[in-house]
Order: C-alpha cells, then sequence, then structure tokens
C-alpha cells in the first residue's frame, strides 16, 4: 500500500518532493511538536500544550506510514476518502486551538482584572484609617475621564441622608485626564485603577471598598452629573424603612432629560421588557446606574460584568432574594465629556449579559 507521502507527491500536490522527503518533512515536525510540548511542559508544566504537541506529532506520524487507519476510518463513516476524513480532523484540531486560546486570553484577562482591582482597594486601605463612625452610606462613583465634571458631583452630595453619614468612593477607571486630581480636592476615598477596567469593574472596586469600610447602604452614581444628588434620599428611604435591599431610579416613572435619541430610549424599554419576562421582576429602567443597594448584601451577588453591570446587578439581586423597589428620580443631561457607552456594541453586550447572568 503506497504511503501517504507518496500519493501526495504522485497527485502533484507538493511537485518537486519525492516520497522519501514528503516523510522527512513529516518527521521532521512531529519532531519538533513533540519538543515544543517537552519544553513547554519543562517550563510551565501545561499537560494541555504538551498533549496538543503528542496529537500533532502523531497525526504526523500516522499519515506518513498509516493512511489505511484514517481510510478504515473514512470508510466506517461513509466519506468518499481518507483525505476529506484528514480535512473534518485537521479543521476540528484548528477550531480547538482557536478556542483553546480564546480560553487562555480570557482567563489572563481575569486574572489581570482581580489583580489590578485587589491593588487598587488596597489604596483605600492605605489611606483611610477607619470606617465611618455609625451608620454610614457610601456612594460609589466610577469615573472615565471625567475631569469636567466629577468636581461638581461630589460638590453637591450631603453630608448625612436619614441619618446616614455620607462617604464619597470615586473609582478613577484608568483617566488619562486629571479627574483623580480633581477628585482629590474633596472628602472623598479617591482609588485609580492603573488599567480601564470598564464601569462593571469599577463598581465592583467600589462595592469591595465600601463593603470592607463596613457599608450600611451603598449608593451608585455617575460622574458625568446627569444623576442630581438631592434625590438619593428617595433611593435610600426603601432601604432605610426596611421595605427594600435594592432599590432603582427610575427616568421613565420620573422625568428624562437626557436627550438620549429614540433609538436608545427604544432599546432601553425592550431590554428592559426582557429581564422584566426573564427575571419575573417590574421594573421600567434596566440601565440607570442611579441606585441604591443594602451594604450586607452586596456580598451575596455573584459581579462578573465589567462593561455591562446594569443588567447583572438586577438579575443578580432578584435571583438572590434581595426585594427590589422602583422610585422616580430625574436624568439629566450630560454637561461636559463624551458618552462611553458604544452604540451597536452596547445593545449586544447588554444582551449577551442579561443571557449569560441569567442561565448561570
Amino acid at each position: 500500500m503506497p504511503t501517504f507521502p507518496s500519493v501526495v507527491a504522485q497527485s502533484g500536490a507538493l511537485p518537486g518532493l519525492s516520497n522519501t522527503s514528503l516523510t522527512a518533512l513529516f518527521l521532521v515536525l512531529a519532531a519538533i511538536s513533540l519538543l515544543w510540548g517537552f519544553e513547554r511542559y519543562r517550563t510551565t508544566f501545561s499537560k494541555v500544550e504538551f498533549l496538543i504537541a503528542l496529537a500533532v506529532s502523531f497525526g504526523l506520524v500516522t499519515v506518513s506510514f498509516a493512511p489505511g487507519l484514517y481510510g478504515a476510518i473514512a470508510g466506517a463513516l461513509n466519506l468518499d476518502s481518507r483525505f476529506i476524513l484528514i480535512q473534518i480532523l485537521t479543521n476540528a484540531a484548528f477550531l480547538f486551538l482557536i478556542l483553546y486560546l480564546v480560553a487562555l486570553i480570557n482567563s489572563n484577562r481575569t486574572l489581570v482584572s482581580d489583580l489590578t482591582r485587589a491593588l487598587t482597594v488596597q489604596q483605600a486601605a492605605l489611606t483611610e484609617d477607619a470606617a465611618v463612625d455609625g451608620d454610614s452610606l457610601y456612594v460609589v462613583v466610577p469615573a472615565y475621564n471625567e475631569a469636567g465634571t466629577i468636581g461638581d458631583v461630589l460638590a453637591s452630595l450631603p453630608e448625612t441622608v436619614l441619618d446616614y453619614t455620607v462617604q464619597a468612593v470615586v473609582v478613577s477607571d484608568g483617566s488619562a485626564d486629571e479627574t483623580t486630581r480633581v477628585a482629590e480636592e474633596y472628602d472623598a476615598i479617591v482609588v485609580e485603577h492603573p488599567l480601564n477596567q470598564g464601569q462593571g469593574g469599577a463598581l465592583k472596586t467600589g462595592f469591595e471598598i465600601a463593603r470592607r469600610h463596613g457599608a450600611d447602604v451603598v449608593v451608585t452614581m455617575d460622574a458625568d452629573g446627569q444623576h442630581p444628588a438631592d434625590q438619593i434620599e428617595e433611593l435610600v428611604a426603601p432601604i432605610a424603612s426596611g421595605e427594600a435591599d435594592y432599590v432603582l431610579g427610575s427616568r421613565y416613572r420620573g422625568q428624562d432629560q437626557s436627550d438620549n435619541s429614540l433609538t436608545r430610549r427604544g432599546g432601553i424599554r425592550a431590554f428592559t421588557w426582557i429581564i422584566n419576562r426573564m427575571a419575573k421582576t417590574d421594573i421600567t429602567d434596566c440601565t440607570n446606574g442611579f441606585r441604591a443597594i443594602r451594604g450586607s448584601r452586596l456580598g451575596e451577588l455573584t459581579l462578573t460584568e465589567e462593561r455591562f453591570s446594569a443588567p447583572e446587578l438586577i438579575i443578580e439581586s432578584r435571583k438572590n432574594g434581595l426585594r427590589i423597589q422602583e422610585v422616580p428620580v430625574t436624568i439629566l443631561e450630560r454637561v461636559a465629556g463624551e458618552t462611553k457607552k458604544p452604540g451597536i456594541g452596547y445593545a449586544v453586550g447588554l444582551a449577551r449579559t442579561i443571557l449569560v447572568t441569567w442561565i448561570r
């Protein structure tokens, strides 16, 4: 029976190479693959990479010396020839490698994000000697290049709300402007992500700081000035009275002065409808970042989303039995800077977050 290299050479697929030359080439490639696998295992102890190298080497050797094996398998699968089988196996292996590489990249990205947030949380521990005395309300403000508005937002915060002492936490999310410097001029805990983590990542950092400082209530608001600080009391009141654990602000129950486009308003209502159906909630504004959460319940929420955190917070709160309530608020028009929400990418991200959070 002719070997695979002989068939390939006779077919003219690789002109100029003899049977012996092709066999030698495959053996060299197999040896290189195997040596690479051994080296990776020796230096990184990666069993996956070693097994991949071993499989590639085995495939090259068997294609060269045992083509009948592939012919028998092809016949059992009713394929026309062994070459179709080899193509299928090669494409499957290539797809596996791509998926493995994507998983590896995502794993490394998650590791870097976790490390970034852990180091950032330590900044608060170094700059803040103790938690707020008495009942505390921590206002977490994620900020990315918001030097033009962050000062006004912090200046607008009251000292107390319903007998809670207010403490601001600003998480500058890898800002390239003067956001951190401006925020440090006010009575706030200010930390800086060395790498941009997205709004969800900044919120997780702020939540962890508030939790470690024993926050009784945590309020989140944007750094762009769209959330009026004088309405924080409306958000906190249901928690203070024991009626709710998670309170969302709704521009559609209150006033929407954000000047959002018709497309964006329609998208918000569509995604809100989907969340209400999937999570058995009754809300009207699923993307509003003006919210209040009972501090003792924060640790129960599994938060993994770094960009599109609003739906994740709602669905996680519902899954963990937090009592959810919605109150009317006003959303103002942005007074400076530019929106950080991408167009179609924002809609795709919201859809993915809703589905993933609901499934897990």
